[in-house]
């Protein structure tokens, strides 16, 4: 069950926002000045926000900005002050919306929902490790899963080919000579047989090239060697 702090001073408001919070099944604790709130804040492991602007002791600017600094939860701020001003500035110190009082119970709920689901789908996207893709026109290379797609079909390739393959791929338009793309691939000088950069470039043109006598991707600049065309 989600947590929702309600930091507000009056305390009619405060049990309202709870009442209505509590029936769409949100756990909610209120705290009626802003020393307690930001304390409860800091200290608890809450959801969401519910932030009072005027508030007794510390301000709502105030305990924004200090969680703000600590904790990347939603909040929002609720106010009689329809002064855009204050708007601006509490958007700026980091809340996520504002509310101008008198509001809607139901549109209090519905913004909180709103909010929590953005952040869930926010922190489920950060906490997913994406692959490493690299992608031109038909071919798409993931580096993570080292897969190779034609057009959404994959291909098989060796270590060889993949690495060959993504090198000329991160670098379109360079044009890269046997000798440094031996090194740059097999890790070893140039005096060794780049005989077989020719060979690997034959076997992935077969692979990725819809006619290996006209390639469209990988390009022979005769006399200098090879270039991945964009």
């Amino acid at each position: 069950m989600s947590k929702i702090l309600i930091i507000e001073d009056e305390e009619a408001i405060a049990d309202l926002e709870k009442d209505y919070l509590e029936l769409s099944d949100f756990e909610v604790e209120i705290k009626n000045t802003g020393d307690e709130g930001l304390e409860a804040a800091l200290k608890g492991d809450f959801d969401l926000i519910v932030l009072d602007l005027m508030l007794p002791g510390v301000d709502g600017f105030e305990v924004c900005r200090k969680v703000r600094e600590e904790k990347n939860i939603p909040i929002l701020m609720v106010s009689a002050k329809k002064d855009d001003i204050d708007k601006i500035r509490g958007l700026g110190l980091g809340a996520d919306d504002y509310m101008t009082k008198p509001f809607s119970p139901s549109e209090l709920v519905a913004r909180v929902k709103a909010h929590m689901a953005r952040y869930d789908r926010l922190v489920g996207t950060a906490a997913k490790p994406q692959n490493d893709i690299v992608e031109i026109r038909g071919i798409r290379i993931d580096k993570t899963a080292r897969r190779v797609y034609v057009d959404g079909e994959e291909r098989a390739f060796t270590t060889k080919e993949f690495d060959l393959l993504t090198f000329l791929a991160e670098n379109p338009n360079h044009v890269f000579t046997k000798e440094e793309l031996f090194r740059e691939i097999w890790d070893m000088d140039s005096i060794g047989d780049i005989a077989t950069v020719t060979v690997h470039i034959k076997k992935i043109r077969e692979k990725i090239e819809y006619d290996t006598a006209n390639p469209q991707y990988i390009e022979t600049i005769w006399g200098v060697g090879y270039r991945f065309k964009v």
